[in-house]
């Protein structure tokens, strides 16, 4: 089991696997409690639906990328690594959702987002150093100098935008505050963490606040951007679902001018659903989780698991277990068609893990899955390239060397098949 101290997200000298981490996905488990409260009194308002306000197009279409897509591709760059562009459109969306700011990172460097960039890579690096888990010894190598340089720069950067904000709030009241939000609809991660309180009256301090956006920004961007880009190359793969998605939103979206997603519109494109749902499972972003046992687990054949051990459970074997998923390596979307519900265990399809200690970002992780796919379908085709990918699993499912695919901006002329398999299963 892989130990690594999360100290640098505020969240003390703990010692857990990658994955547990990615598992909380932009929040701790006290967060949930906060969230509870803050959604109790602003059940009525759309405030806390992934993003600050619902989508438009030109804000969408500088932060999804889709103008520099087609800036590459009327240059004649039409091969592109998914995860590369994806992951720099989900830091670029997140710090918008989480700080109201503009990164524009797609098009400009970003000392912020070179940073969260370098931490991911290191993180991964080290986690294939065992000797490198010590805090001790891991800050006398250059990879913990990096490290720690890394970490001052984000921290620096959150705690300016909270002291900014609690400035604001303590100058305008907590009514008044909430009041100006709702009327501009900039109501933002860091603003709900300012405003929650437990049971008990008591708010989270500026550290608490640091650790959860710190953490949203870390392990919200990778885990979308490998769902967003497998599902990409998985209709590459299969035009024919490619083109039913693409023509599931242009009925939705009619007439509409100019064509926004609106929130009930994510309710209304279930065969786009279905899609990111298979290929979730086919390629799920966090392939392993952790557990520890609070007591004694008797398995079938009567084999006891103790308390107190920890149990690292692989999601990518649940979803491709052949007693549960006929031919599992098909990408078939229509297992999650729900005209057709399956008679199947509701733990048989667990990319955001499942129970109380669930991923918490989840209904955000979908949420943008959906808009970044309906919009990119709209606009572009994708298609498959001439090298099959690999499957690398890291602390996300990446695909070694990068998974490329060419984006072409939509014409008259009709999807061509690929029949491309994976270079390995």
């Amino acid at each position: 089991m892989l130990q690594l101290s999360l100290s640098w997200l505020g969240l003390g000298t703990l010692a857990a696997s990658p994955w547990l981490l990615l598992l909380l996905l932009g929040a701790s488990w006290l967060l949930a409690r906060f969230l509870a409260w803050i959604y109790t009194i602003y059940d009525n308002s759309h405030r806390l639906r992934c993003f600050p306000q619902p989508p438009k197009r030109n804000w969408f279409w500088g932060h999804m990328g889709m103008a520099k897509w087609k800036r590459l591709a009327s240059e004649g760059s039409t091969r592109l690594d998914m995860f590369e562009h994806i992951s720099l459109m989900t830091l670029d969306s997140l710090q918008k959702c989480v700080f109201s700011f503009d990164s524009n990172c797609q098009e400009r460097p970003s000392e912020y987002i070179a940073a969260i960039l370098e931490l991911s890579a290191l993180v991964t690096k080290r986690a294939q150093q065992i000797f490198l888990h010590l805090d001790f010894l891991y800050y006398l190598t250059p990879d913990g100098w990096r490290f720690r340089r890394a970490c001052r720069l984000v921290h620096e950067f959150t705690d300016a935008v909270i002291r900014e904000r609690r400035r604001i709030l303590t100058r305008q009241g907590s009514h008044a505050f909430l009041k100006a939000k709702a009327k501009a609809r900039t109501l933002d991660f860091i603003d709900v963490l300012l405003l929650a309180k437990d049971e008990n009256g008591k708010g989270l301090s500026d550290e608490d606040i640091r650790a959860e956006a710190d953490t949203f920004m870390f392990e919200g961007h990778d885990t979308t951007a490998s769902g967003l880009s497998w599902v990409l190359y998985n209709l590459a793969r299969h035009p024919e679902y490619q083109e039913r998605c693409r023509q599931e939103v242009r009925q939705l979206l009619g007439d509409r001018e100019p064509p926004e997603i609106e929130w009930d519109d994510l309710a209304r494109l279930p065969f786009l659903t279905m899609c990111i749902k298979e290929s979730l499972r086919l390629h799920p972003p966090v392939t392993v989780i952790s557990r520890c046992c609070t007591q004694d687990v008797l398995l079938p054949d009567g084999r006891v698991i103790p308390k107190g051990n920890i149990c690292v459970i692989s999601i990518f074997g649940v979803h491709h277990n052949p007693s549960v998923w006929p031919n599992p390596e098909v990408y078939n979307p229509f297992r999650f068609d729900p005209e057709t519900p399956q008679k199947r265990s509701p733990l048989a399809f667990i990319p955001f893990s499942v129970g109380p200690r669930n991923c918490i970002g989840q209904t955000f992780a979908m949420a943008e899955m959906k808009v970044v796919l309906a919009l990119t379908l709209l606009r572009f085709r994708v298609l498959c390239d001439e090298a099959p990918p690999r499957r690398k699993p890291e602390l996300i499912l990446r695909a070694e060397g990068g998974l490329w695919l060419r984006v072409e901006p939509l014409r008259a002329d009709p999807p061509r098949p690929c029949t491309q398999p994976l270079a390995d299963s």
